[in-house]
């Protein structure tokens, strides 16, 4: 069991806290659950549903302080946005994998149902504090309450959830928000408006260079930023969901407003002091001073 990152004095919204990872209280899912295999993130090959090697039977991980000398780069980018502790808890009410070994597999694939759910209730928590939104904030509301209530389900019930189309409903909402919150921003900034046919939805960035680019508001959703040169780029209110940031330097870029944004994102990236985030994330421990 580990913990990704430390709190720096970033204040966290109330709404986003249980979305946070808290290993103290999960039985160290992430490390028994995924697979893995040797890579430049992983320095060796693990099955799903068999335990790290470096898990120890206090469920705290061996080798924390140096997973990144010691080759487990993708430990401290993985976060489970409260699934963790949501099975491990609520779910199978506090009995671990170790003490109740017939329901493990059970557990494990309930874990990766929850994640999902738990990745959805982090957008629509963003989705419903947008104010440009507001005319969907009904909507949002009640997509955000069901898919609370999907989480709270038994585990023989969270393992029948379809989550494909699940999602796609979702996915429908969450469109609707980046839209109305870009246009939005275009109106107030009409430099804005050129970023919306130069950089597009699922674009290649793959190690471009774009220090300095302004990337405000625009639709960067599955993008791939892998070791893409963002120092000091122009990324207020872009929509990142799904963009692909491993190795990306974003070092001095300005992602302040920026949609659906995740601590995954920005763990998986280089950045330092004066790379500006939205409040709700943490600047990860890894990152240059």
């Amino acid at each position: 069991m580990h913990k990704l990152s430390q709190n720096q004095g970033i204040t966290i919204d109330k709404k986003h806290h249980s979305l946070q990872a808290d290993c103290e209280n999960c039985f160290a899912l992430c490390c028994v659950a995924l697979p893995f295999a040797a890579s430049a993130d992983f320095a060796i090959d693990k099955e799903g549903g068999k335990p790290c090697p470096n898990l120890q039977e206090d469920f705290r991980c061996s080798i924390h302080k140096n997973l990144r000398q010691k080759g487990f780069q993708g430990c401290t980018v993985f976060d489970c946005f409260g699934a963790g502790q949501k099975i491990s808890q609520v779910t199978f009410n506090g009995k671990d994998w170790r003490e109740a070994p017939e329901s493990a597999k059970q557990m494990y694939d309930a874990f990766s149902i929850m994640r999902q759910l738990h990745e959805m209730l982090w957008y629509l928590n963003e989705a419903l504090s947008l104010k440009a939104a507001n005319s969907i904030h009904k909507e949002i509301k009640l997509a955000l309450e069901e898919t609370e209530r999907l989480t709270y389900l038994s585990p023989e019930s969270i393992l029948e959830i379809d989550l494909i189309a699940y999602r796609s409903n979702i996915n429908e909402l969450l469109l609707k928000t980046s839209e109305l919150v870009r246009s939005d921003f275009r109106r107030q900034d009409k430099k804005s408006r050129g970023n919306q046919k130069k950089y597009s939805r699922g674009a290649d960035l793959i190690g471009a260079k774009l220090k300095g680019a302004d990337l405000s508001g625009a639709n960067l959703r599955g993008a791939y930023m892998i070791a893409a040169d963002l120092r000091n780029a122009d990324m207020r209110v872009a929509d990142l969901i799904g963009a692909d940031f491993r190795d990306a330097d974003i070092r001095g870029a300005d992602l302040t407003g920026s949609i659906f944004l995740t601590q995954v994102q920005i763990n998986a990236a280089k950045g330092d002091a004066a790379t500006k985030l939205p409040p709700i994330l943490i600047r990860p421990g890894h990152w240059s001073i």
